[in-house]
């Protein structure tokens, strides 16, 4: 898609395409808001400054779109609609053995036993080593911490998707 189609998109097309990037609800009103883009870096520019408004609610509907990572089969199911965006984003744990998936497993469970959303890490380029570790690392951390850490990689995952979009 062209940055002109984009911007010339009825609102709840726009509204759908920006969503596939980031679920948080006042992330895509304020990109589909914010329409025309003169630019991909525009474009960019205001989901950076839409960061800072989000609350913690936001960022948890944004996590709640996300599967957990390593499980495969939920990506393929749950999140049809991003296949084109998400493409590539956990091509780690798919090679993965499956003494580092049972891992994961477990430790995104762990994860989201203690913190009350699912691990969210921006895999592309990660293998499943690289992700179980980081996982593992960040654990031990506070609640508080971890919307901090789950934020900043959701504002990676986003990023990284817009380029893809347009």
């Amino acid at each position: 898609m062209t940055l002109a189609e984009l911007n010339t998109l009825p609102r709840d097309q726009a509204e759908a395409r920006f969503r596939d990037c980031c679920a948080a609800e006042p992330w895509v009103q304020g990109m589909v808001g914010n329409r025309p883009y003169t630019s991909r870096e525009a474009m960019l520019v205001q989901s950076h400054r839409l960061w800072p408004t989000l609350t913690e609610r936001d960022w948890l509907q944004a996590f709640e779109a996300h599967p957990k990572i390593g499980d495969v089969d939920s990506l393929r199911e749950k999140y049809a609609s991003t296949r084109a965006l998400a493409s590539g984003e956990q091509a780690g744990a798919r090679q993965a053995p499956d003494a580092v998936l049972q891992r994961l497993k477990a430790g995104n469970d762990d994860y989201l036993a203690r913190f009350g959303f699912i691990f969210i890490v921006c895999a592309t380029g990660k293998s499943a080593e690289q992700m179980l570790d980081l996982l593992e690392a960040r654990l031990p951390n506070t609640r508080e911490q971890e919307i901090e850490n789950a934020a900043r990689e959701q504002a990676r995952i986003t990023e990284i998707r817009l380029e893809k979009l347009v």
